[in-house]
């Protein structure tokens, strides 16, 4: 099973990923880096991941980094050390496919340096973490990345990383204007990372053949979400992988038929982290306002960054896309209970474009940046969803609003999240049975 966020990233698959896992044997991690994050509430207690599957967090579940993921060792082994100083055994089950490009500091240096030198000349910025994420993908793709199996061969590793950073500084110095990154200290110090990474280097699409041969129930985990895939979504102001399903397959090393159902991660309203155009936005520092009710009491900031979120409503125009991009069998609707209390409910169920209706998401950017919102009213509900457990149980407001985004977005919803802790869903169909 692939899980995928449907909007711009932030939809609380983390939380979804770790509830599928009671009932899983392997979770997969298939594309992205470190700029990704997933918050889990465990009995009330938060715990950050952004490199680790999700997974990690239920006992005997094996965890994997797929190929299609761009590794910064050093921030991997600082992850493994918070989670196992709160007493979480992660090394015996955590294995990672030796093909991931490393990210470097030079790739740090130069989303840094990038973002800078696009605002200095009044462009603007992407809105990248500034992780070095995009500089890692670019050097996979020239075919120039070191690797983490280039971790086992020193002296390949030091010939590859004194090309790597010539070309690196060479930009840093000449086009960016901005500092050298020194070749020794990085080597060094990818050596010492060598030691403890090297054994959790493993042939992930081959375990995760032979998983699939047991019959484990195997889930692989999507980060960010379909409207920032580099192919698919609002281009320029994307990420640098492709986040769709389709990836799950070439990002883990296994063919896409061992993908049996696709659940899509949807948010109750819409949120972005970063620059790019958004349609349904509302502002967010107007104390009183629906913006800023949803951006308080849904606590959106972003979990690597902190950065405030930008908050609107439920635009099923763009959902549609997402479904269809995707093929999703089923949506799981998260963040429901933020909607408590609101007397008025809004769906974007189109666009006026030009003069014209529109009413799926349109593929250029510029376009997308000159939508017109359409809207749909629906009633709200007073009383409280939070933590409920049963369709029964939410008030039937509630339900209306959640059959209409199914109808609007041409999928059915398996599940409901009404809070952050595991125990906070409602199951209409348990993806596992679907």
């Amino acid at each position: 099973m692939v899980v995928v966020g449907n909007q711009w990233g932030d939809e609380g698959k983390g939380k979804v990923v770790d509830w599928l896992t009671e009932q899983a044997q392997g979770v997969v991690r298939f594309q992205g880096g470190h700029n990704a994050g997933h918050t889990l509430v465990i009995n009330g207690h938060k715990t950050a991941l952004q490199l680790i599957p999700s997974g990690i967090m239920r006992p005997g579940v094996a965890c994997f980094i797929g190929n299609g993921v761009v590794v910064d060792p050093e921030h991997l082994m600082l992850e493994i050390g918070r989670l196992e100083a709160a007493g979480v055994e992660v090394r015996g089950r955590l294995r990672i496919s030796e093909s991931c490009p490393l990210v470097l500091p030079s790739h740090v240096a130069l989303d840094l340096a990038r973002e800078s030198s696009r605002e200095s000349r009044g462009l603007g910025k992407i809105g990248t973490t500034g992780k070095g994420i995009g500089p890692a993908y670019e050097d996979k793709v020239a075919r120039r990345a070191l690797r983490l199996q280039d971790l086992k061969h020193p002296q390949r590793l030091r010939d590859k990383l004194r090309e790597t950073l010539d070309l690196h500084n060479f930009m840093l110095r000449a086009y960016l204007h901005a500092a050298e990154v020194e070749f020794e200290p990085t080597l060094q110090r990818l050596l010492e990372l060598a030691e403890t990474v090297v054994p959790l280097l493993a042939d992930v699409g081959h375990l995760i053949h032979l998983g699939h041969g047991r019959g484990d129930r195997l889930l692989f985990e999507g980060a960010q979400g379909t409207l920032l895939d580099i192919d698919h979504g609002t281009y320029p102001f994307v990420t640098s992988s492709n986040c769709v399903a389709g990836n799950a397959a070439a990002g883990s090393g296994v063919g896409p038929g061992y993908l049996h159902y696709v659940l899509g991660i949807t948010k109750a309203y819409t949120t972005r982290v970063g620059s790019g155009p958004f349609p349904s936005e509302l502002p967010i520092d107007e104390p009183g306002s629906v913006g800023h009710h949803l951006h308080t009491v849904g606590q959106e900031r972003g979990t690597v960054t902190g950065r405030p979120r930008r908050c609107g409503w439920l635009d099923a125009a763009a959902l549609k896309r997402a479904n269809i991009i995707n093929a999703t069998t089923g949506q799981c609707i998260t963040k429901l209970d933020v909607l408590d209390g609101l007397a008025e409910i809004r769906v974007c169920v189109g666009y006026t474009l030009d003069g014209r209706d529109v009413d799926i998401l349109p593929l250029d950017g510029d376009d997308i940046a000159r939508c017109v919102p359409r809207y749909e009213s629906l009633p709200g509900w007073s009383a409280s969803t939070a933590g409920l457990t049963r369709w029964a149980q939410l008030p039937l407001a509630a339900r209306s609003y959640l059959e209409r985004i199914a109808e609007l977005s041409g999928t059915p919803i398996a599940m409901v999240s009404t809070g952050p802790d595991r125990e906070h869903t409602i199951v209409l169909q348990h993806p596992f049975e679907g």
